[in-house]
């Protein structure tokens, strides 16, 4: 059970750090089609359309700090959280690995 929980936890860190990539190139791809002039936001497969959009949005903070303070205004609300972080700094190499023979030619050389 130990050894599933492991590879749930690093499947789940890759993934992560996967989707991190992904969001970063996403961004960076977001940028370059908004400075693009329309002609060059055309694809082979898609075509990407850049358009402005307005909306209203509540400030929460703009109220006064009587009323933000109230607990009648709040709730609570359980999530779980699951975090990863690494079981070890360094991988720890393996007792006798690599194989180091003395030979003529190279002193200490890894057979492998």
């Amino acid at each position: 059970m130990t050894t599933m929980m492991a590879c749930l936890a690093d499947e789940l860190a890759d993934t992560r750090a996967e989707i991190a990539r992904l969001r970063r190139r996403e961004a960076d791809l977001r940028a370059a089609l908004i400075a693009a002039p329309a002609d060059q936001r055309s694809g082979r497969w898609n075509a990407a359309e850049v358009a402005l959009r307005k909306r209203l949005v509540f400030n929460v903070y703009l109220l006064p700090p009587k009323i933000r303070q109230d607990p009648r205004y709040w709730e609570d609300r359980a999530t779980h959280v699951v975090t990863v972080k690494p079981v070890q700094q360094q991988l720890k190499p393996r007792p006798g690995w690599p194989i180091r023979r003395d030979t003529a030619q190279s002193p200490g050389a890894a057979l492998h």
